[in-house]
């Protein structure tokens, strides 16, 4: 193991927000890059969930209040352009235009500077200019077309899935634009359309082609107040062991369920079966039961199975951080894993302003009394 982190030489300006945007640079701060995060004087953060919010994506980066609606602000954001090696933001194109911080303009101040834009439609085309989330992102990709009872509308997945996709593609895409400009010396621009990334994974769901049937498939109403447990069987093999799970009732071995295909016919009859089942036992008991027998199942999770599930902390997916104002926080742990240079996660999100002395101070090298001045006119 390495003593330093694998991206300990890297420093990112971070104007993003909200998800996705802060997601990918909260990737690259865990692996040790030095990631300013650029907050208004007046932080979007006005309730409980918001700051719960905003600290969970930012944890490991710097803090710095910025007025970009001050010439003063944007001269100094320029500045700070000249010491990274990237540029990160995930506003609508016209934003960081209007502040000329657009990439010909960060170029002219950096040539080898790299600048990722994360927006909803790209930066391109007759629709660039749509603002969206999550959800939004989602409904244009397709995404919530696919998530539907049977007759009934679209629903969508329940959260904000394409931000964390959008988040991941970006980190990916910045990860290969930093080892291209290590080859080349190079920088470059990256436009990232987050309905595009979302549309990449939705794949044979749009093109045709065989599909793999199930039955009995779905999720299975258990004991106890909104409690389910999902199942899916795809071959005799594991017909014969969802048979044995149940303990081989009679109506399993009759002529309407000996096959798949009569099985797909006489699916809500065989449903209704197999809730009579699931409701006289516990989510967690149907789910052991069939995956001892071969069975693909689950128990449908909330919130609080999650954080309580034995495969997620022995994985060590959740970390605790102790944050100044709101005492001991728990969010996810990276995703990645490297056996040689792990992800550290040594500081929760900075206070607003927290880091301006060493960014301005260190960094850029003002000096207390310029410090002072910007603080009176309410630059920083």
């Amino acid at each position: 193991m390495t003593n330093q982190p694998v991206l300990h030489n890297i420093r990112i300006l971070d104007f993003t927000w909200v998800l996705a945007g802060p997601y990918a640079t909260r990737l690259l701060a865990d692996f040790g890059a030095e990631v300013i995060k650029v907050q208004p004087l007046l932080p979007r953060e006005e309730d409980d969930f918001a700051r719960g919010y905003y600290n969970t994506w930012n944890r490991n980066k710097l803090g710095i209040t910025l007025d970009m609606n001050k010439p003063d602000g944007i001269a100094l954001a320029k500045k700070l352009v000249l010491s990274s090696d990237a540029v990160v933001e995930n506003f609508t194109p016209r934003v960081m235009a209007n502040w000329g911080l657009d990439y010909a303009n960060l170029k002219a101040i950096k040539p080898d500077i790299i600048m990722l834009s994360l927006s909803t439609m790209g930066n391109t085309g007759s629709r660039r200019d749509y603002t969206g989330f999550g959800p939004t992102i989602q409904a244009f990709s397709g995404l919530t077309h696919l998530t539907a009872y049977p007759g009934g509308p679209p629903l969508g997945p329940g959260t904000a899935y394409a931000d964390h996709i959008g988040g991941l593609f970006a980190c990916l895409a910045l990860l290969g634009a930093l080892e291209y400009r290590r080859r080349t010396g190079e920088g470059q621009y990256i436009d990232v359309s987050q309905v595009e990334a979302m549309t990449s994974l939705l794949g044979d769901a749009f093109v045709p082609g065989k599909e793999t049937a199930a039955a009995p498939c779905g999720a299975y109403r258990c004991k106890g107040e909104d409690r389910w447990c999902a199942l899916a069987v795809f071959t005799d093999e594991e017909w014969r062991g969802f048979k044995k799970a149940l303990g081989s009732p009679p109506w399993a071995d009759g002529k309407k369920f000996a096959a798949l295909a009569s099985r797909l016919k006489n699916k809500k009859k065989l449903d209704s079966l197999i809730e009579d089942w699931t409701q006289q036992r516990t989510a967690e008991e149907a789910m052991t039961l069939l995956q001892k027998n071969g069975v693909a199942a689950g128990v449908v999770q909330d919130a609080r199975d999650l954080a309580q599930d034995p495969q997620l902390s022995h994985r060590g997916f959740f970390i605790e951080l102790d944050h100044p104002q709101m005492g001991r926080t728990v969010s996810d742990a990276t995703p990645v894993r490297l056996s040689d240079t792990p992800p550290r996660y040594s500081r929760p999100a900075p206070l607003p302003g927290q880091d301006n002395d060493y960014v301005y101070g260190q960094l850029l090298g003002l000096s207390d009394s310029e410090m002072n001045k910007l603080k009176k006119q309410k630059v920083i």
